[in-house]
């Protein structure tokens, strides 16, 4: 595909008879149809391969939440698996029942 110089020929237009005027859209009219032909499929091309770059991008960015959301509920369950700092203190005591003695 040739790239042409985008500017219109001025000394032409301004001087071409209406008959000559109308060949010369016609005639642009016709390759720019043809262009289009041409880049159409180039252009589908394009955004099927754009596609499937995010679609790559999408699984990868799931994959990594989903090793992040395991390793947190990894960390989740070792912190409770530790217990609390008091546990530390009194590793086998059972837990204390806190209801107040009336005498009787």
């Amino acid at each position: 595909m040739q790239i042409r110089n985008a500017l219109p020929p001025w000394e032409f237009l301004l001087s071409a008879s209406r008959n000559s005027l109308q060949s010369y859209e016609l005639s642009r009219l016709g390759h720019a149809a043809n262009l289009r032909k041409e880049v159409a499929p180039m252009l589908d091309q394009w955004v099927e391969e754009i596609a499937a770059a995010m679609l790559a991008r999408g699984v990868m960015e799931h994959r990594e939440r989903e090793i992040a959301a395991a390793s947190d509920r990894d960390h989740a369950s070792q912190s409770e698996e530790r217990g609390t700092a008091s546990d530390n203190f009194f590793p086998n005591s059972a837990p204390s029942n806190h209801t107040s003695r009336t005498a009787t």
